[in-house]
């Protein structure tokens, strides 16, 4: 495990590699972003994570923005690159954005609305290594 010093860092990439995403070459697509910045010296500029599913199956393979609040949907490896040259110099992939932010996600209209989210309450409980959670009434 690593500790990085992020204090250069302009730009995170939270790259999806949740079920349907793996399906739409999530693996390659996160390859060929780290290797762009590699290419270009922007380690220290954009720092990746690989997530799992981040609930938007319906536009794999996912890519998320940080701290512009963008997602982007259906991005292959080639635009994975553009994706990195895009963000460095300060414009976005805007014909594959999904969200943006601005105190709350605004969508584009390019995507599927998608499900209402049910109002569930986390409950902090391990009952035999399953994580439980209470439907909250009356919300």
């Amino acid at each position: 495990m690593s500790t990085w010093n992020l204090q250069e860092t302009r730009c995170h990439l939270l790259i999806c590699n949740g079920g349907s995403c793996t399906k739409r070459r999530a693996e390659e697509v996160t390859q060929a972003i780290r290797d762009e910045i590699s290419l270009l010296g922007a380690d220290k500029l954009i720092h990746t994570t690989r997530t799992r599913c981040n609930g938007r199956c319906t536009d794999a393979c996912v890519v998320i923005a940080y701290p512009d609040g963008v997602w982007y949907k259906d991005i292959s490896p080639e635009l994975g690159r553009e994706l990195v040259r895009k963000h460095l110099s300060g414009d976005r992939l805007d014909e594959r954005l999904v969200y943006s932010f601005d105190r709350r996600f605004i969508a584009s209209g390019l995507s599927v609305t998608g499900k209402e989210k049910a109002s569930w309450q986390a409950v902090d409980l391990l009952n035999d290594g399953k994580i439980l959670a209470e439907r909250k009434r009356g919300l």
